[in-house]
């Protein structure tokens, strides 16, 4: 027998984005190949597969989990909102999205699904004003190889209250 038919298989139920999926997965498989391959759901990137960068975040039951550490099976009846769930408005964007391309918050993109989602439960627990080492300290498990960070940050603040006249966190 080979690898791939010896290995236990599972069946998985998750509500992704507001929608109930189910698929029989190996009981090894990481929920971020389950969003990608099984669901089809490409914007959960899969960067380290150590959980140090970020790439792969998406929020399970609310709270930001690394995708390449959890395994499918981990992930059974959670609900599980992944960048692709972010959209919304007139336009389609949030105003976090809004404000990543109002400020240049990105550059090759590879990070920015990460970002968003770590940041889309960071603004829910902190809705009013914020600084900007808030902010930092809510990303600092992401990494940037582009950005240097500072539009990221000018993009948050602003959606949580922007600047005064002199540029300091309202």
């Amino acid at each position: 027998m080979t690898p791939e038919t010896s290995e236990q298989q599972l069946d998985v139920t998750v509500t992704v984005n507001g929608r109930q999926r189910s698929a029989r997965v190996p009981s090894r498989m990481l929920l971020s190949d389950f969003l990608r391959h099984e669901l089809g759901l490409y914007g959960t990137r899969v960067g380290c597969e150590h959980g140090v960068c970020g790439a792969c975040t998406v929020l399970m039951d609310g709270a930001p989990a690394r995708a390449c550490l959890v395994f499918a099976a981990q992930a059974d009846n959670a609900e599980i909102r992944t960048v692709e769930g972010l959209a919304n408005g007139a336009d389609g964007l949030t105003p976090l999205q809004a404000a990543f391309q109002e400020e240049h918050a990105l550059q090759c993109g590879f990070c920015t699904p990460g970002m968003l989602m770590t940041l889309t439960e960071f603004l829910e627990d902190n809705p009013g004003p914020v600084t900007d080492q808030e902010v930092r300290e809510a990303i600092a498990g992401n990494l940037c190889r582009c950005t240097g960070y500072q539009n990221i940050v000018r993009a948050v603040v602003r959606v949580a209250g922007g600047r005064d006249e002199d540029g300091a966190a309202r």
